[in-house]
C-alpha cells in the first residue's frame, strides 16, 4: 500500500509539475513581434563589406561576454574583456579573468552548435562544462546539482532571506528532459515566444549548483540562432538585462517555490521578455542602418560568404585564428585553408601577425571602427 501511495504522488507530481505554460498573447505583444520580425528582415536584407560585419560581430561577442559575466557580480569593465578577447594581460582576480575567458569559449561553441538543427540534454550539460570551468569543483561542471538550493536575497540588514526554492535535485533530469521535450512538441510557436518561455523555465529549474544564468542565457541564445533568428549575430539580450537587473530578476521571479511557479500566469514575463528584444533589435537596426551608410563609400562591395563567415565567428571569438584552425573548423587541406585566409587578409578583414609556423591571423586594425 505504501508503495502505491508513493507511486501515486510521483504519478501526480509529475503531471501537475511538467512544464504546460499558461500566457496570452496580448496586442501589444503581437504588434512588437511584427516590429521585431521588419528589423530581422532589414538586417537580413542589409549588405555590409566584410570590416564592417567583422566589426559588429566582434563587438557583440565582447558585450555579450561582459554583460553576461556583470550580471552574475562580475566586475571587469568592457574594455577590460576586450582585451582578455585580444590575448592581453588584465589586472583583475583571476577567477573574473576566467569567467570571461570562459563565456568567450562557450560563445564559439554555441556557433557551432547553431549547425544543428536542435539542441539536446548532452549540449546543455557541455556548454555548462565550458562556462563553468575552472571556477567550481570538478565534480559539478556539466553535472546537474546533487543537492538542495536556495536563491536568497539580501536585505538591507545584511541579512539573507529565502526568496526561492528549486526543485529538489532528484527531480532536476526529468524536468530539464520535459522542457528539452516541450520545445520539440512547440516548434509552431513563435521563435521569441518560445525562447522566452524556455529562459524561464531554465531558470526555474536551475539545475546547476552554480552557472545557471549564464548557461541559460546562451542556450536561449542557441535557441534563436537554431531557429534562425540570429540578426547578424549581433543582438546582446544580455545588455538589456543587465542595465535592467532587478528588474530582470523580479520577472523571473512569479513564485518561491516550483510548484507555485508552474501555475503563475507568465504573460507579464513574455510582456518584458519581447520589449526587451525589441529594444536590442533596434539597437542593431540603428547599427546596421549607419555601418552600411559608411561602408557604401568604401571600394569593396563584397560580402562574407558561409566559409567566411565560420573564419571570422572563430576570430572574433577566440581573438586570432591559424591555418590550422581553418583546417579543423572547414575540414578542408592546409593549402586552400591558407588561400582563404589570404584572400581575407588581401580585402583587409584579417591581418597576418608572424612569418612561418608561427604565424596567425587576428581582425585587421580597419576594422577596429566602424567609422
Amino acid at each position: 500500500m505504501r508503495d502505491y501511495l508513493r507511486d501515486y504522488c510521483a504519478i501526480l507530481w509529475y503531471n501537475t509539475c511538467m512544464f504546460n505554460p499558461k500566457f496570452t498573447i496580448s496586442n501589444q505583444i503581437v504588434n512588437r513581434l511584427s516590429e521585431i520580425s521588419e528589423i530581422k528582415s532589414m538586417v537580413e536584407r542589409s549588405k555590409l563589406i566584410p570590416s564592417r560585419e567583422v566589426f559588429l560581430r566582434r563587438a557583440a561577442a565582447i558585450k555579450m561576454a561582459h554583460t553576461s559575466t556583470s550580471i552574475e557580480g562580475n566586475t571587469l569593465k568592457e574594455y577590460q574583456v576586450a582585451e582578455v578577447a585580444q590575448g592581453k594581460k588584465v589586472i583583475a582576480q583571476e577567477n573574473q579573468i576566467k569567467e570571461v575567458k570562459n563565456y568567450l569559449t562557450a560563445l564559439k561553441k554555441i556557433d557551432i552548435l547553431a549547425q544543428k538543427k536542435e539542441f539536446d540534454i548532452d549540449d546543455i550539460l557541455n556548454v555548462h562544462k565550458t562556462v563553468m570551468a575552472g571556477l567550481i569543483e570538478t565534480q559539478k561542471v556539466g553535472a546537474w546539482r546533487s543537492d538542495q538550493v536556495y536563491i536568497v536575497n539580501i536585505l538591507p540588514s545584511g541579512k539573507e532571506e529565502v526568496a526561492y526554492v528549486p526543485p529538489t535535485s532528484k527531480k532536476v533530469p526529468v524536468l530539464i528532459k520535459d522542457l528539452v521535450g516541450w520545445l520539440k512538441k512547440n516548434k509552431n510557436l513563435h521563435p521569441i515566444i518560445r525562447a522566452g518561455l524556455f529562459h524561464y523555465q531554465f531558470e526555474t529549474i536551475h539545475p546547476f549548483t552554480d552557472g545557471n544564468g549564464r548557461t541559460g542565457r546562451l542556450m536561449t541564445l542557441l535557441l534563436l540562432y537554431q531557429s534562425g533568428w540570429d540578426f547578424k549575430k549581433v543582438l546582446v539580450l544580455e545588455d538589456y538585462y543587465n542595465n535592467e537587473r532587478r528588474r530582470y530578476y523580479e520577472s523571473l521571479q512569479t513564485g518561491s517555490t516550483y510548484e507555485a511557479r508552474q501555475r503563475v500566469d507568465l504573460s507579464e514575463w513574455l510582456e518584458y521578455y519581447v520589449e526587451a528584444f525589441l529594444i536590442e533589435a533596434g539597437k542593431v537596426k540603428d547599427q546596421i542602418l549607419s555601418i552600411s551608410v559608411v561602408g557604401n563609400s568604401l571600394p569593396t562591395t563584397k560580402v562574407l560568404d558561409k566559409d567566411e563567415l565560420k573564419i571570422i565567428d572563430f576570430v572574433v571569438t577566440l581573438g586570432q585564428i591559424t591555418s590550422s584552425d581553418v583546417v579543423d573548423i572547414l575540414n578542408i587541406p592546409r593549402r586552400t585553408a591558407q588561400q582563404k585566409l589570404k584572400k581575407l587578409e588581401d580585402t583587409k578583414v584579417l591581418k597576418k601577425v608572424g612569418a612561418g609556423p608561427s604565424t596567425f591571423y587576428i581582425v585587421s586594425t580597419f576594422s577596429s571602427s566602424p567609422a
